[in-house]
């Protein structure tokens, strides 16, 4: 038979959390700001390899082009632990780049997003571009654009495409937790980050903590994603008013 009076371990752990929060302690703001600072220079470096990529699938036509997408598409659901796993052990002492001494800082949890990020910002961008009509293309180019403007207006067409790749990416690594603890750890002030912590404080039973973690966590993944539903409406509306 349920208990339900032990159901306030939810209200007291959310009430908890808001306290945490509005308390102002500078433990949970600074797992936030450390999350925050490393997946967006994670999502940025895998937009600047992503775009390009994608729009080289989505308009090229080769046996070579075929094969890429494949790999793209398949990174797509590239499981994160494994990601985790060999950039461990490219970082490890042992590994060809461990002399460097990356492994358990905040620029192997980059590396290890943007390995997980690229391929998912590539795929939507090659499946965007590819559908737009080559003859636009070919136009542009008989007036005597050239490939980087010839790109750009593609690009732009498929503009709602890139808000998905945006808020893919970033979605995927903001909310990811097995690799960034495989090569970052958990090392408070430094490479703590919500998912890693929000793991952490449930297993030592302290929920408020987790619950306020897990409320920031949420606020920023909808907020993303109003941002890019907004951008992608003001697209439409502003292709309607056009047409």
């Amino acid at each position: 038979m349920i208990d339900f009076a032990k159901f306030s371990i939810f209200t007291d752990a959310i009430k908890g959390g808001f306290g945490l929060l509005s308390s102002g302690v500078i433990d949970v703001w600074t797992i936030v700001l450390t999350s925050l600072k490393v997946s967006s220079l994670a999502v940025s470096i895998a937009l600047l390899i992503g775009i390009p990529f994608g729009y080289y699938l989505g308009t090229r036509r080769s046996v070579s082009r075929t094969t890429a997408l494949v790999i793209a598409n398949a990174g797509m659901g590239l499981p994160p632990t494994v990601v985790g796993l060999f950039i461990s052990m490219l970082l490890s002492r042992r590994g060809p780049l461990g002399d460097l001494g990356l492994l358990y800082s905040q620029t192997a949890m980059v590396i290890a997003q943007i390995v997980i990020a690229a391929p998912i910002v590539a795929a939507i961008v090659a499946s965007g571009v590819s559908a737009v009509p080559a003859q636009l293309r070919l136009q542009v180019r008989s007036l005597g654009a050239s490939r980087i403007q010839e790109a750009v207006l593609t690009l732009k067409e498929s503009r709602m495409v890139l808000f998905a790749a945006v808020a893919a990416g970033f979605g995927s690594i903001i909310s990811e937790v097995g690799a960034v603890q495989m090569v970052g750890g958990n090392l408070e002030g430094e490479t703590r980050v919500m998912t890693t912590a929000i793991v952490q404080f449930t297993r030592m039973g302290n929920y408020p903590e987790a619950v306020a973690l897990a409320i920031v966590l949420l606020a920023i993944i909808i907020a993303v994603n109003v941002f890019v539903t907004l951008g992608q409406t003001s697209s439409d509306r502003h292709t309607k008013a056009i047409n």
